[in-house]
Parts: C-alpha cells; sequence; structure tokens
C-alpha cells in the first residue's frame, strides 16, 4: 500500500462519510443510482432526491419498467436530464441483456448509456472491492494540489497526467475504502475554496500546500463570456383552468420534460397563439423577467399570461402540445415550476 493510501485511509476511518444513504444496504444497483445523481451535483442536495428514487424504482426491473416521463418526473430538478436518460435507457439494456442484474464485469458496465470511465471504476470499486482508479471532480482537486500539476483538469493533457496518478495511487487493498476517501476529502477538506489544509492528512508533502499555491490549483476553465437569449413563455389557462403545456424534444435542453410553450420576444403574442394553436386572445400581460442560466448561456425569461376565448378546450395542435390539467403529475421545468407556483 501506498503512504498516500495509508494516510488516507486512516484520515477516512476516523474522519470520513459513512451513513450516506447509499452506503447503506450496498448493492450495484443503489451505487449506480448515486453515482449518476453525484455527478455535477453535490451529496446534500442529492440525499432526498436518490431516498425518493430508490422508494419508487427500487430495482432495476422496476426502473426498466417504468416511463420514461414518470422517471423524469421524480428527477425534475436535479438538472442535467440526459443523466436521467441514461439512466432509463441503461435500466432497459441491463433487463435485456443481463437478467435485470447489473453486470459485474468494467467493459460491460462502461458500455452502458451515460457511464464513463470513473463513474464504472467507483460502482465496482465500492461494492465489489475490484481496483479501478476513479477521477471525478473531487479526485482531480485532490491530485492536481498533491502533485501541483498545472492547468485545467477539462483538458486532455492535464487528464491524462491525473487519470496517471490516480491509478498510481489506487491501492492493491481496501479498494472501496479508499475511493470513497479520497471522494470524501476532496469534499470535506481539500475543498475548492477555503481548503482546510490544517487538518489534511496530505499536507506533510502535498506539493501546492508547500509552494503556496492551493488557492491556485487547479486551474480554473478559461472563461468566457456567455451569451444571452430571451424568450417568452407563454402560461395559457382555459375555461376549465388547464394549462397548456410543451413537451420538449427527447434531446437538448431540458430534453423529455414538460415546458410552458415559447415565444421570441419580436413574435406578437396574439398572433402567433392563433397560428399555433387556433385560439382567441382575449389579453395578454408581460410579468416580471428573470434569469436562467445554463452551462452555455443566459435565457431571460418573461412569463406572460395568456387569456383566451372560451373555446379553448380540445387538444392543441401540433401534438407535443396538450392542455393538462394536473401539473404536479408531470415532469417540470425548473423555470417552469418556479413561475407556475408563483
Amino acid at each position: 500500500m501506498t503512504a498516500f493510501a495509508d494516510r488516507l485511509l486512516d484520515w477516512y476511518r476516523q474522519y470520513g462519510r459513512h451513513d450516506l444513504p447509499w452506503q447503506i444496504e450496498p448493492s450495484l444497483y443503489r451505487s449506480w443510482v448515486s453515482e449518476v445523481m453525484l455527478q455535477q451535483t453535490q451529496v446534500a442536495t442529492v440525499i432526498p432526491y436518490f431516498e425518493k428514487f430508490i422508494q419508487l424504482f427500487p430495482d432495476i426491473a422496476a426502473l426498466a419498467e417504468a416511463p420514461q416521463d414518470e422517471v423524469m418526473r421524480y428527477w425534475a430538478g436535479l438538472g442535467y436530464y440526459s443523466r436521467c436518460r441514461n439512466l432509463h435507457s441503461a435500466a432497459g439494456v441491463i433487463a435485456e441483456q443481463h437478467g435485470a442484474e447489473f453486470p459485474r464485469s468494467y467493459d460491460e458496465v462502461l458500455a452502458l448509456p451515460g457511464i464513463g470511465p470513473s463513474t464504472a471504476g467507483a460502482i465496482l470499486a465500492q461494492v465489489l472491492g475490484q481496483r479501478h482508479a476513479i477521477l471525478d471532480g473531487n479526485v482531480k482537486r485532490v491530485l492536481a494540489r498533491y502533485r501541483a500539476i498545472e492547468g485545467w483538469p477539462g483538458q486532455s493533457s492535464v487528464e491524462k497526467q491525473l487519470w496517471s496518478w490516480a491509478e498510481k495511487y489506487t491501492p492493491e487493498q481496501d479498494v472501496a475504502e479508499y475511493t470513497q476517501a479520497i471522494m470524501d476529502l476532496g469534499a470535506m477538506v481539500c475543498t475548492r475554496t477555503s481548503a482546510k489544509c490544517d487538518v489534511c492528512p496530505l499536507m506533510g508533502d502535498c506539493m501546492a500546500f508547500s509552494a503556496g499555491r492551493v488557492a491556485e490549483l487547479p486551474s480554473r476553465k478559461p472563461k468566457k463570456a456567455l451569451p444571452v437569449k430571451a424568450k417568452r413563455f407563454l402560461i395559457i389557462r382555459n375555461q376549465q383552468g388547464h394549462y397548456l403545456m410543451e413537451k420538449r424534444p427527447p434531446s437538448g435542453i431540458w430534453g423529455g420534460l414538460w415546458s410552458l410553450p415559447e415565444l421570441g420576444m419580436d413574435q406578437l403574442v396574439d398572433q402567433a397563439v392563433e397560428k399555433t394553436w387556433q385560439l382567441i386572445v382575449n389579453d395578454y400581460n408581460d410579468l416580471k423577467v428573470f434569469r436562467h442560466t445554463f452551462s452555455h448561456f443566459h435565457l431571460d425569461i418573461t412569463p406572460c399570461e395568456v387569456s383566451v376565448a372560451p373555446a379553448a378546450s380540445a387538444v392543441a395542435e401540433p401534438p407535443q402540445y396538450q392542455w393538462c390539467s394536473d401539473i404536479s403529475q408531470l415532469a417540470l421545468a425548473a423555470p417552469v415550476t418556479v413561475i407556475l407556483q408563483s
């Protein structure tokens, strides 16, 4: 065992997290769901979603059999919705090709939709103790500081260096504990800001600490100005109190979720509504603009209340639009939830 792993394991056994929901009655399925949810999302945010998800879909068979709309509804709010679509798709593959039993071979796991090398390694290491290195965001930060590796970890040359060190430091024994330990160290001690170096078990030979460069490493992603887009989100209700909703395409922004119909800010509301949905507009009213930021652009949303003629009761055309009586049963895009709740 390397001295790096030895010190890390000693720290973890005393200070690490041992009671996370997916650590209780661990299984490949529970580990897989948690690892996917934890991509780009913090533990505190994931925990209530994980517990509800496992309660509703207790095994792979249940997840594979559930309609995608239902699965998406219980993911709504976690963001990065392609993770959910891939999770549901992979459950179907596992049900069909592996008898609804999560595969135990690294190559088979890696072949599943939405699973990369680090996620595959983490699942098999934590549950089965197989020796696989991992390299999630927390681990990248720990290693970049410990070895004083220059550059943004998203660059292929930098990531290659980090993978090399991750492989070197992963021990032959106690792999499950080590895998959780290095993730915990990054989440609890070697944090992005205000790192707690004074309690870090690796401080003695951390190159970034020795050089006084902890705050500098790892290097930040080069910034670029995000473009700004603007849309009206139409709040259209008929006399029965049903909302006109749009089912988003399966891929792209909010893929597979339900949203409010959108218009460009330069479009005339009454004309567009009549042309698209054959509805007569009595009146409309723009509400306060708010901004929703994606990873690659800002979206300035203007909610717009639209009053339509009493005849508006039929299912709207095109077919991706529907009158919905109970929106609480829909998987809604996050800004839509904000609009409708307010």
